[in-house]
């Protein structure tokens, strides 16, 4: 089952230190741009992800094409896909040892989350950590 409680989210949120943000956008009218800033402020380091602007850089952290190309680990995998993109991300997200996968606000795919959590990935759906982040008193990581 996705985590679902205030309780597991703020865990997971805490034990977290680098995050993957796949969907990462470089304008900054997008939500994953916010979301991304807001993590970073956060003390988390983000890493983003999106073949369309590989190479660039977003906050100050280079852009890579894929999970796969990730050398570090990453302990959320945070999805800014449509719903029908997202198993292809979590089986990437499996295959690197990523802990959890978060698909964000919209983003639902009950298969691949089963998915995930057969191979032992915890999972979030549907929700946003820049807003469970200051909901849940999740407390700033020192850098």
């Amino acid at each position: 089952m996705p985590l679902t409680t205030d309780a597991e989210i703020k865990a997971l949120l805490e034990s977290a230190r680098t995050i993957a943000l796949v969907g990462a956008s470089d304008r900054p009218d997008r939500p994953s741009y916010r979301v991304m800033a807001t993590l970073q402020q956060h003390g988390y380091r983000v890493i983003p992800v999106n073949p369309q602007i590989t190479g660039e850089h977003v906050h100050g952290e280079f852009v890579f094409r894929d999970l796969h190309q990730l050398g570090d680990r990453i302990d959320i995998v945070d999805i800014f896909r449509r719903s029908d993109a997202v198993g292809e991300v979590v089986d990437q997200a499996i295959a690197i040892g990523a802990k959890a996968v978060w698909m964000q606000l919209g983003v639902i795919d009950q298969l691949a989350a089963a998915r995930a959590e057969a191979a032992g990935l915890q999972v979030v759906m549907d929700r946003c950590p820049a807003i469970d982040i200051p909901r849940l008193g999740v407390a700033t990581i020192a850098a």
